[in-house]
């Protein structure tokens, strides 16, 4: 029997970043835009426990990546959509990169993740975020 986590998010992006990308989908220049909102709405999916960060995605859900808070080194947030939702990028330890894009409640999200690096690092919040 393993340990059991604590769930704090688990869901797919917030949905208006699809509402926003189908009406300028009707401007045919963003029509790449609005594909990738259609298919991050389908596929996208995010877990985020005190343990571990999952993310499914890719084509038909296929991909999975998970990854322990003692791998981060930054955690960067960007407002989308007038603030409701947002983008937290992570970087890692190898300095490879994890986008968690068009978050809802990602600053809530972003705060979260911080304090498990910090205490699974010792580090300061300061030193993580960079807002």
């Amino acid at each position: 029997m393993g340990i059991k986590e604590e769930t704090f998010y688990e869901g797919g992006p917030h949905p208006g970043d699809l509402i926003i990308n189908i009406l300028l989908g009707f401007t045919i220049i963003c029509l790449p835009l609005t594909v990738g909102a259609i298919v991050r709405a389908l596929w996208l999916r995010y877990k985020i426990t005190d343990r571990r960060i999952s993310v499914t995605g890719g084509w038909q859900g296929n991909d999975r990546t998970d990854i322990i808070y003692s791998e981060i080194i930054k955690i960067v947030k960007v407002s989308r959509g007038i603030g409701l939702w947002g983008d937290v990028v992570l970087t890692l330890k190898d300095k490879s990169r994890l986008e968690l894009r068009a978050l809802p409640k990602y600053r809530e999200i972003s705060a979260y993740i911080a304090e498990r690096v910090a205490a699974k690092t010792g580090r300061s919040l300061e030193s993580i975020t960079s807002y």
